[in-house]
């Protein structure tokens, strides 16, 4: 995982280790041969490709860390900044009904249509009722934080499905620096080049030869100079390598360009994500017979609106989902015209509780129910992915280790650009750093490897675009390089 290994001139450093195990080739002319066409031919190659991507993007590598690290502690921030609406100021003995809560909300804030309401999850824990208000920004509601027990509001805020406005903030600094459309392309771009520089810099770092098997996992203390960084660099890169893929996977899920291939790819697959249905039998009356029933309807005329019934309320829509088994961390959504009431789980972490069921609000009998046990496996796998990536599934230790690879991801390329700096040559007064791998390395590698490997970059190119294109930016920029490096050559002659 190292920027250092890319040099190709005399450091100041001692170490001039043979990491590919070509010092030996006289003596064993065949094993040469036989590594000429397996990774001593693809390693340059690929010490080319690490180099540009990790010089190039390793900015938006670190800034994408930066902001990750700041969101993974927004949720205990969260805690602390707003614990007057989070909390209630006293637990009682029993909680009055929902409906009296939502009347407090409402009478608080009169101008918001309450749409959902997420009873207290906690004995300690306030009751949010979201609405909807005129003058907040696209995606974000109203929430009225009402104390369970006594109905006293304890605060309004502005927020964006469960996250506060802190987290609101940092979330989107964290995809967008709040540079709207525009400014997800960085993101973007970094997700799509951070499972590269992953996995490309763990090959290098395990094809590198050493002593010990120990430094292959832990940095080498008794190293210095560039030895010691590096040893620093694989050490922690190796440790980190699954998280950050993990990371790159993830992000790229809802991520603008890549995210829709993934999408797609998803559905036709058959792992869209299900959706509990709440629409109610517009032919139905309130006792579940059909009014229609043997009756035409003339040609041209349209079936009237279902007739009005009436509503058994909220706290007995609840209690129909709760003996349904919809139990955990509830979300309430009201019923609109013609559907029911939504109940749905939202405790995503393990074990999660995500099932959910509709119900009518004429008599409370269920209209459908979906169990999370029964979605695709790669709907599954998908939420499961994005909520780690969260810091959900896994409560305080998913946060931390978060932190932890944003810290070790910062660390990685501070230490990449470090070993670039120490690579420089020193005999040369005027200001240099590391060159790259010389130009020409896929001229090395067999036919049957480069074919393959150029038409999976064309494939996963397509798949995630801004990959793509910036693999082309970088192949124009070092033709242009090479060009002009010949034309000094040429004239220097």
């Amino acid at each position: 995982m190292s920027l250092d290994e890319v040099q190709d001139v005399p450091t100041r450093d001692a170490d001039s280790a043979d990491p590919a195990g070509i010092a030996d080739a006289a003596a064993h002319p065949d094993t040469a041969r036989r590594r000429a066409g397996g990774w001593a031919a693809v390693r340059p190659l690929l010490l080319r490709m690490h180099f540009y991507a990790g010089l190039l993007i390793a900015p938006l590598l670190f800034l994408a860390a930066a902001t990750g690290l700041l969101y993974a502690a927004s949720w205990q921030a969260e805690n602390v900044i707003y614990s007057d609406e989070l909390t209630v100021a006293r637990v009682g003995e029993s909680a009055l009904p929902l409906s009296a809560q939502v009347e407090a909300a409402r009478g608080a804030a009169p101008q918001g249509e309450v749409v959902s309401v997420w009873p207290a999850p906690e004995a300690e824990a306030t009751t949010r009722v979201i609405m909807e208000s005129e003058g907040l920004p696209e995606g974000e509601t109203l929430t009225v934080f009402v104390d369970p027990y006594t109905a006293e509001v304890r605060g309004q805020l502005a927020t964006s499905g469960d996250a506060l406005p802190l987290r609101t903030w940092l979330s989107e600094f964290h995809s967008s620096l709040h540079l709207g459309e525009f400014g997800r392309n960085y993101s973007e771009l970094a997700a799509s080049w951070l499972w590269v520089v992953a996995l490309g810099g763990l090959a290098l770092w395990i094809g590198r030869r050493r002593k010990r098997k120990a430094d292959l996992v832990l940095p080498d203390r008794t190293a210095t100079g560039r030895r010691r960084t590096l040893s620093w660099h694989g050490a922690v890169g190796i440790w980190s390598a699954a998280g950050l893929v993990v990371l790159s996977a993830t992000g790229l899920t809802w991520s603008k360009y890549a995210g829709e291939n993934i999408g797609q790819l998803q559905d036709g697959l058959g792992g869209a994500t299900p959706a509990v249905s709440a629409q109610l039998d517009p032919g139905a009356a309130a006792d579940g017979s059909d009014e229609h029933a043997g009756h035409t309807m003339p040609e041209g005329t349209e079936m009237p609106p279902p007739a009005p019934t009436a509503d058994i309320g909220l706290d007995k829509a609840v209690d129909a989902a709760r003996a349904a088994g919809v139990t955990e961390y509830l979300q309430v959504t009201l019923p609109a015209q013609g559907k029911g009431y939504v109940v749905k789980e939202k405790d995503k972490q393990v074990p999660v509780h995500l099932d959910a069921v509709s119900v009518d609000p004429a008599d409370g009998r269920i209209i459908d129910e979906l169990r999370f046990a029964d979605y695709p496996v790669l709907a599954q796998m998908t939420r499961f992915g994005i909520d780690v990536h969260m810091g959900l599934t896994f409560g305080i230790a998913n946060q931390i280790a978060l932190a932890a690879l944003a810290v070790g991801l910062m660390f990685l390329v501070f230490w990449g650009y470090r070993m670039w700096w120490l690579r420089r040559p020193t005999k040369e007064r005027r200001l240099s750093v590391g060159r790259a791998q010389p130009r020409g390395a896929w001229r090395k590698v067999p036919v049957t490897v480069v074919l393959p490997l150029a038409a999976a970059t064309a494939v996963v190119g397509w798949f995630v675009p801004l990959l793509g294109i910036s693999l082309l930016v970088f192949l124009a920029f070092d033709l242009l390089l090479g060009l002009v490096a010949a034309r000094r050559a040429k004239a220097a002659a």
